[in-house]
C-alpha cells in the first residue's frame, strides 16, 4: 500500500498593518474535529468525542494594497467601497454544518492511501475466527492461550483470500514505486487537494496535505533487477515521478513520506514493538498457492486452469510456497471493530449528507464491510521471510514487515520527521507504556484525521484492519473513512494489454490542470465508478470553464470598459435581493459549502457553474449591449450597468466556490479579469469572499485580458483515436447526425445545476 495523503490546513491568520491587510500564515498540524478515544489495554465501546468547541467566524484574510486608479480600496476579495457606496454587510456566521465538516479556527487533518500503482491480491490470512481458532494457538474468543501456545510447536495454516487487493488499474490504492503514475493515483489525490484548500478556505487551522510512496516489496525488488539496478535508486526515480505529478496538477503537499525513510522506519519498528508487548504478534506456519505478480497468496476458490493453479488477474501459474511468518490478532478486536463499524446505520438519501457518526461512507460501503465482518475477522500476516527488500522485523530480523505494519503507518510517520521518543512523558525509555509515548507524540501535531480518503476495494483493510491496529497501539483512530469508486476509459477497464492506459502527466500536458482537475471532481460523483472519454472530457471543460465562466467574465468586462471606461457603474450590494443572478448566487454558495461538507465535490463543482450560468442568463434577458447606442436613456443605461456589475460579481462568487478544484483558473479570474488582490486570490476567505457584494462602485477592471479559458481542442492523438470510434460506430448504423445530438446532450447536461 503506499502513498497517503494525510491533509492538515495551515490558513491565513490576518492582522491589520499600515494601509489594507496583512496576512501572516500560521499553524502546525491540524487535530481533528472529532475523534476517537485511545483504547486500553482490554478496549471497551467505542464513542466519537464530542468537537471542539466553535472559535470566533470574524478572520479577514487578504493582501495590502490599494487598486491603482480605483476610488475603492482592494481589500481581500472584496472592494471597500467609498462612502458613497452602498455594499452589503459582511457575510454572517455560516450555517451548522455536519461535524465532520471544517470549521473555523478548528484544526482538520485528511488522508489519503499511499496509493498503489500495480499490485494486487491479499495476504496470509489465517483460519483463526472467533471460536474457531483452537488450531492456531488463538482460543476461542480470540484471546492467546500463552501457555499451550508456548509449549506446542507452531501449527500450519491453511490459506485463505478473505480480502483481495483489486488490479483494476485505474484505481491503484497506493503508490507502490514500482511503476509511473496512473490517473488512478491522481484521483484519489486531486479529491484530498480540493476538501484542503476548501478547509483552508473555511479557516480550519491547521491543515495540512501529506502524500508519498510504498517503496517496499518483492515485485519492485524483482523490477530493480530486470533494469539493472538497486531498488533503491530504483524507488527514488519513481518518487520523483510521482512529485513531478503533483507539482503538474497544482498540488503541492506539505509531506512527502516514503516508506524508506529512517523516521518511518523508527515509527514502525515503535508501534510494533507496543503491539508485541501487548501480546497481540505471534508466530505461525501456513503454506498456500503464491503469485508473484500480485504478491499474494490466493484462495484455491479464486484460481482457474484446473492443477495448473492459474492466477485470474495475470493469467499465470502460481507457485506453492510455505512460509513461517508473524500473525497480528486482529480477531482480538472484532467486537470493537463491529461497533465501531455499527455507528451511524441508515440509507442513502439523495445528496444527503451521511449520518455524523457514521465511520465508513458512503453507507452502501458501510454495509458492505459491516457484514463482511460480522462473518468473523481472521488473524492476518505481518511479515515476510523470503523478501529481503523491506524494514526488518525488530525481533526477528531474519523477517521483514509486510504491507500492512509497514504501509499503513505512513499516515502516522509523515507527521514525525524525527520520529518517536523512547518514552512517554515522565516514563523509561524500558517502560511498556501501552502506546503512551506515541499517542502524546501524535496528539502534538494533530492526529489523528478527520476523513479518510481510500478505493472501494481497499475499504476492509482501511476499515478493519488499519483501526485493529491502531486499538492494538493505544493510538487514536480516523473520525471517518470514505470510499469512492473505480475509473474506467471509454467504458472499459485500463491495461497495458489494451493499449488504453490513462496517462496524467500526458492528459496535465494537453489541456492543463485545471481542465483535468474540474472534469474528474464535476463528472465522477465521489464514491460513485466514473468513466473517462476524450471527446466527452473536451465537451464538459468547454461547456462549464470557457461557455459558461470564462465566456461571462469576458463579456460583462468588455461592455463596462466600453461604456464606463472599466469603471464599474455601480457596487454589486444595489442588486436587488431578488435579482435572479444574486438570488443564484446566494443559494449556489450555500449548495456548495453544503456539497464540500459531505465530499459531493461534484455538486459542489455544479453548484459554482451555475452561479456562472444565471449571470450569463441574466445578461441574455437584460442585453446590456443595447444601452450602449445613442439615444438611450439614462435610466436604461443605468439598469444595463447594474445587470453587468451583478454579471461580474457572479464571476467573482463562482471563482471562489471553484477555487478549491480548478485554483488556477478562480485566481486568473479574480485577479486578471477583476482586477482583486493577487495574494489574496490564492487565499480566499470561504464565509467572506463567498457572500454576495464584494465588488464595489468605482472600481476599475484591469485593461481587458486574454479569454480566462481557452476553449480547448482534442489532441492529435485523441482526434484520431475518436475518429477510429466514429468510424466504428458509422459501420454499425451510428454517428451522422445522432452523434452530434449527442454532443449537445453533453454540453448541455455538463452546465445543468445539479446534474
Amino acid at each position: 500500500m503506499a502513498a497517503a495523503c494525510s491533509v492538515s490546513s495551515r490558513p491565513p491568520v490576518c492582522r491589520r498593518g499600515g494601509r489594507g491587510v496583512a496576512t501572516t500564515v500560521t499553524g502546525a498540524v491540524v487535530q481533528m474535529s472529532s475523534k476517537l478515544p485511545s483504547p486500553p489495554a482490554d478496549t471497551t465501546a467505542i464513542r466519537l468525542r464530542p468537537l471542539i468547541a466553535r472559535l470566533g467566524l470574524g478572520r479577514e484574510v487578504g493582501a495590502s494594497g490599494r487598486h491603482t486608479g480605483s476610488m475603492a480600496t482592494a481589500r481581500g476579495l472584496r472592494t471597500t467601497p467609498t462612502a458613497a457606496s452602498g455594499a452589503d454587510a459582511p457575510a454572517s456566521a455560516a450555517a451548522p454544518r455536519p461535524p465532520a465538516a471544517p470549521r473555523r479556527g478548528e484544526p482538520y487533518i485528511l488522508t489519503t492511501p499511499l496509493y498503489y500503482v500495480r499490485g494486487g491480491g491479499g495476504e496470509p490470512i489465517s483460519t483463526a475466527r472467533k471460536g474457531v481458532g483452537e488450531s492456531m494457538g488463538v482460543a476461542a474468543g480470540g484471546r492467546t492461550r500463552e501457555k499451550e501456545r508456548s509449549a506446542a510447536p507452531p501449527r500450519r495454516v491453511s490459506l485463505a483470500l478473505a480480502l483481495s487487493r483489486s488490479h483494476h488499474p485505474s484505481h491503484l490504492r497506493h503508490c507502490q514505486a514500482n511503476a509511473e503514475p496512473h490517473m488512478g493515483s491522481a484521483y484519489t489525490t486531486i479529491a484530498a487537494d480540493a476538501l484542503t484548500r476548501y478547509a483552508r478556505a473555511r479557516g480550519a487551522a491547521p491543515v495540512t496535505l501529506i502524500t508519498g510512496t510504498d517503496e517496499h516489496g518483492e515485485k519492485i525488488a524483482a523490477s530493480a533487477a530486470d533494469q539493472g539496478t538497486s531498488p533503491q535508486a530504483h524507488v527514488d526515480r519513481l518518487a520523483g515521478a510521482f512529485s513531478a505529478l503533483w507539482a503538474s496538477l497544482d498540488i503541492a503537499p506539505d509531506a512527502f513520506i516514503r516508506t524508506t525513510a529512517p523516521n518511518h522506519e523508527a515509527v514502525v519498528a515503535h508501534v510494533l514493538e507496543t503491539v508485541w508487548r501487548k501480546g497481540d504478534v505471534y508466530k505461525a506456519a501456513y503454506e498456500g498457492w503464491y503469485c508473484v505478480g500480485c504478491e499474494a497468496y490466493k484462495d484455491a476458490e479464486e484460481l482457474t486452469g484446473g492443477d495448473d493453479r492459474v492466477c485470474p488477474l495475470h493469467a499465470k501459474p502460481c507457485v506453492s510456497r510455505s512460509e513461517e511468518n508473524y500473525f497480528f490478532r486482529l480477531s482480538r478486536y472484532q467486537d470493537d471493530i463491529l461497533q465501531l463499524l455499527e455507528q451511524g446505520g441508515g440509507q442513502e438519501g439523495d445528496g444527503a449528507p451521511p449520518p455524523p457518526s457514521s465511520f465508513v461512507n458512503p453507507p452502501a460501503r458501510r454495509n458492505e464491510v459491516l457484514a463482511w465482518a460480522r462473518g468473523g475477522l481472521r488473524d492476518f500476516s505481518i511479515s515476510r521471510a523470503a523478501v529481503s527488500w523491506g524494514i526488518p522485523l525488530p525481533r526477528d530480523p531474519a523477517q521483514t514487515v509486510y504491507v500492512w505494519f509497514d504501509a499503513l503507518l505512513g499516515y502516522a510517520s509523515a507527521l514525525l520527521p524525527d520520529g518517536l521518543p523512547a518514552k512517554a512523558p515522565g516514563g523509561s525509555a524500558d517502560d511498556d507504556d501501552g502506546g503512551a509515548a506515541a499517542a502524546a507524540a501524535l496528539a502534538a501535531v494533530g492526529w489523528p484525521p478527520a476523513v479518510h480518503l481510500v478505493g472501494k476495494d481497499i475499504l476492509r483493510f482501511h476499515a478493519v484492519y488499519w483501526p485493529g491496529m491502531l486499538l492494538s497501539a493505544g493510538l487514536p483512530l480516523p473520525a471517518s473513512v470514505y470510499a469512492h469508486g473505480f475509473l474506467t476509459k471509454d467504458g472499459m477497464k485500463m491495461g497495458k494489454a489494451l493499449g488504453n492506459v490513462l496517462d496524467p502527466g500526458a492528459l496535465v500536458a494537453a489541456y492543463g490542470p485545471d481542465a483535468v482537475r474540474f472534469f474528474f471532481m464535476r463528472e465522477v460523483a465521489f464514491g460513485s465508478d466514473g468513466d473517462f472519454a476524450a471527446p466527452r472530457f473536451v465537451d464538459t471543460v468547454n461547456a462549464a470553464l470557457a461557455n459558461t465562466v470564462g465566456n461571462l467574465a469576458s463579456r460583462a468586462a468588455a461592455l463596462v470598459h466600453k461604456g464606463w471606461g472599466g469603471r464599474l457603474p455601480a457596487g454589486a450590494g444595489d442588486v436587488a435581493l431578488d435579482n435572479p443572478a444574486r438570488a443564484s448566487a446566494t443559494a449556489g454558495a450555500a449548495a456548495a459549502s453544503a456539497a464540500y461538507d459531505r465530499l459531493a465535490l461534484h455538486d459542489a463543482a455544479a453548484a459554482a457553474v451555475s452561479v456562472a450560468a444565471a449571470g450569463n442568463g441574466l445578461l441574455d434577458a437584460a442585453a446590456p449591449w443595447a444601452a450602449l447606442k445613442e439615444g438611450v436613456s439614462e435610466e436604461d443605461k443605468a439598469a444595463a450597468g447594474l445587470a453587468l456589475v451583478a454579471a461580474l460579481e457572479a464571476v467573482r462568487v463562482s471563482a471562489i466556490l471553484l477555487h478549491p478544484i480548478t485554483p488556477r483558473l478562480s485566481e486568473r479570474l479574480l485577479a486578471e479579469c477583476l482586477g482583486l488582490d493577487v495574494a489574496a486570490a490564492a487565499a480566499p476567505d470561504w464565509d467572506r469572499d463567498g457572500a454576495w457584494g464584494g465588488l464595489c462602485a468605482d472600481h476599475l477592471l484591469p485593461p481587458a485580458p486574454p479569454p480566462a479559458f481557452a476553449r480547448l481542442e482534442l489532441s492529435a492523438a485523441d482526434a484520431a483515436a475518436a475518429a477510429s470510434e466514429a468510424g466504428g460506430s458509422k459501420k454499425k448504423g451510428g454517428g451522422g447526425v445522432g452523434q452530434k445530438k449527442k454532443k449537445e446532450k453533453r454540453e448541455a447536461a455538463a452546465v445543468a445545476p445539479g446534474a
